[in-house]
């Protein structure tokens, strides 16, 4: 027999005294049915976080691994700005585009907007509103 079947034997001997002590057979059946499916599902709940485990531990060692990660935004933006890319003025979304494009890094505008920001309040960067759109566009401090 597998070892859990030896367990379920073993536990359900240690708990048939206070099972056989109600009268009814269809009690003692609701109780035993309903500790299954409590066991059942502690079994399904500690599987899925040992499987949750040892996804993450996998992934973490794959990663430190690989050696490849990826630029962060900060990174990024400061290779940019030793380009000649932010001499014309570009929205966050244009920026997330090329970033997406050139250095293969997905990035969401919000992630890059407080960077943004930060270079501009560094002047490194200049904040200007478009008459277009009336949406911030970034240029190089001169």
């Amino acid at each position: 027999m597998s070892k859990q079947t030896e367990k379920l034997k073993k536990q359900l001997l240690e708990i048939s005294d206070v099972i056989n002590a109600f009268q009814s057979e269809a009690v003692q059946v609701k109780i035993i049915d309903r500790l299954l499916d409590t066991m059942v599902d502690w079994d399904r709940e500690s599987e899925d976080s040992y499987n949750r485990k040892t996804m993450r531990l996998q992934s973490d060692e794959s990663r430190s691994n690989s050696g490849s990660r990826k630029p962060g935004a900060t990174k990024v933006l400061n290779q940019l700005l030793q380009t000649d890319y932010f001499d014309s003025p570009h929205s966050i979304a244009d920026i997330a585009n090329h970033c997406k494009d050139q250095y293969d890094s997905d990035f969401k505008t919000s992630e890059l907007s407080g960077i943004l920001l930060k270079l501009a309040n560094e002047s490194k960067l200049r904040r200007e509103r478009s008459e277009e759109n009336n949406r911030f566009e970034y240029v190089k401090a001169s």
